[in-house]
C-alpha cells in the first residue's frame, strides 16, 4: 500500500473526511469496473453497499494491503447480489463500443491495455468466472498475484495463469468480431457478424458463488 493511501487510511480511520474522501477517490473506479463484470447493470448499487459497510467496518482495519480488503468487500457483496438475484451477470456489448476494440493483430498484453473500456469490461464478463476475476483483481484493482490470491483463496500460480489465459482468451474475443462491417440495426442492437471460420464467444459458466 502507498503511503499516501497508508495516511489516508489511518487519517479516515480517525474520522477525517477528507482522508475518506480521497480512499474513495482513489479505489470507486477500480472497484467499480470490478462490479461491473461481476454484476453488470447492478454495479452502482453494489458499489454504494460495500461503501457503506467500509465506512462502518474502517476502524476495524488493523493494517496489511487496503486495496486487497476493499475488493474483498465488494466481492462479498457482489456474490450476495447474485445469489439473490439467482442469475448468472450479463452485460449486452455495445456495437459502437466494439467499434473501438483492438485488430486481428492485436496480443494479450493489448487485450490488458484496453481493459478499462466498457467494451473490454463487457467482453470480460462472457470469461470463465475464474479467469474474469484474475483478470479484474491482476489488471483493474492492481493486485500482485499474491495478494489476489488471498482474495480468491487460491494459489498465486494459479492466479498467474488464469490471468493470463484471461488476457488471451479477452484478446481473442476481441479479434473474434469483424468490426468493418456497419451494425444493420442504427441503434446498434444487431450485433456484429463473427469472422468467417469462427464461432461466437460462448456464455460463461454460472458462477459457483
Amino acid at each position: 500500500m502507498s503511503a499516501e493511501l497508508n495516511d489516508a487510511v489511518a487519517a479516515a480511520q480517525a474520522g477525517d473526511e477528507d482522508g475518506f474522501r480521497f480512499l474513495y477517490r482513489s479505489l470507486q473506479p477500480g472497484l467499480l469496473r470490478y462490479l461491473t463484470a461481476l454484476v453488470g447493470a447492478d454495479a452502482e448499487d453494489v458499489a454504494s453497499e460495500t461503501w457503506l459497510q467500509i465506512s462502518r467496518d474502517l476502524p476495524s482495519f488493523t493494517g496489511g494491503e487496503f486495496r486487497a480488503w476493499t475488493v474483498t468487500i465488494a466481492r462479498n457483496r457482489a456474490m450476495d447480489h447474485l445469489r439473490r438475484q439467482r442469475r448468472r451477470p450479463s452485460l449486452p456489448v455495445p456495437v459502437q463500443a466494439l467499434s473501438e476494440l483492438a485488430s486481428d493483430a492485436d496480443t494479450a498484453e493489448r487485450a490488458g491495455e484496453t481493459i478499462g473500456t466498457e467494451a473490454a469490461l463487457a467482453l470480460i464478463a462472457t470469461l470463465p468466472p475464474r479467469e474474469a476475476e484474475a483478470v479484474l483483481l491482476r489488471a483493474v484493482i492492481g493486485l500482485d498475484a499474491e495478494t489476489a490470491g488471498r482474495v480468491l483463496g487460491r494459489r498465486p500460480g494459479a492466479v498467474r495463469t488464469a490471468a493470463h489465459r484471461g488476457l488471451r482468451r479477452l484478446a481473442a474475443l476481441m479479434a473474434r468480431y469483424d468490426l468493418s462491417q456497419p451494425p444493420a440495426d442504427p441503434e446498434g442492437a444487431t450485433p456484429p457478424r463473427p469472422r468467417a471460420g469462427r464461432r461466437q464467444a460462448p456464455h460463461a459458466e454460472p458462477a459457483d458463488g
